[in-house]
């Protein structure tokens, strides 16, 4: 069991509580507005915390120093980013993902190596894919034999810089495309991960859990 912080008690927030509880995870969501709660099924058990979801001590109300990820889905696209930065950088959430409605501000965002799901192509779906790892066999395409598929990889910040034959090398399997400043791009000869880069691969479903070990941990030292 994990603990998960969301900031924005709307109704994808409070599907997304509701999922995570259901998924045996203890869930903590925050609003401004103590009435949004009332989204929430009979029988949450999760924390409710009133308050500004980038303010430091409405974070720690939610407990978010022991949260495993932190979902920003509120209406606002600056409220939504601030509050992801903090979480990363003041309380070193290691998995973020921030909700926004202007698809123009993705390359700004995407600077600050901060995951984003526009809402023009939103679902939940997405954003437990970004904040719950083992949403991410589900995919985003499966060819009819159901042994391969394609799909978001996570990467330690230590794959910054290498080149992307690299990462196939090592996790043996195929980088599809990259998405770099919200936009798709196809993989050259000389293509390096860069931060905020979303990779995706194809793979093959059986080594799902060997890959995703080897690419959330740090690139081996290259022998001298």
């Amino acid at each position: 069991m994990a603990h998960f912080v969301i900031m924005g008690c709307g109704r994808v927030g409070a599907t997304l509580a509701h999922t995570l509880e259901d998924a045996g995870h203890s869930v903590a969501i925050i609003d401004q507005d103590d009435r949004a709660f009332r989204r929430l099924r009979t029988g949450f058990s999760g924390r409710r915390v009133t308050g500004v979801g980038f303010d430091r001590e409405t974070l720690k109300q939610a407990d978010i120093e022991n949260a495993y990820a932190f979902a920003a889905v509120s209406s606002g696209d600056n409220s939504n980013v601030l509050a992801t930065r903090v979480a990363r950088e003041t309380f070193h959430v290691q998995h973020v993902v921030a909700r926004i409605y202007d698809p123009g501000r993705a390359e700004i965002y995407q600077r600050l190596g901060i995951p984003t799901v526009a809402a023009v192509r939103w679902s939940a779906d997405q954003v437990l894919r970004r904040i719950l790892p083992e949403a991410n066999i589900s995919g985003d395409f499966r060819e009819p034999s159901g042994r391969l598929i394609l799909t978001e990889v996570t990467l330690h910040p230590g794959w910054i810089g290498r080149h992307i034959m690299d990462i196939e090398r090592a996790a043996r399997c195929r980088v599809a495309y990259l998405t770099r400043f919200g936009e798709g791009m196809l993989v050259a000869e000389d293509t390096s991960y860069q931060q905020g880069d979303t990779v995706h691969v194809m793979l093959r479903v059986a080594e799902d859990a060997e890959i995703t070990r080897i690419l959330a941990s740090a690139p081996a030292k290259e022998s001298e």
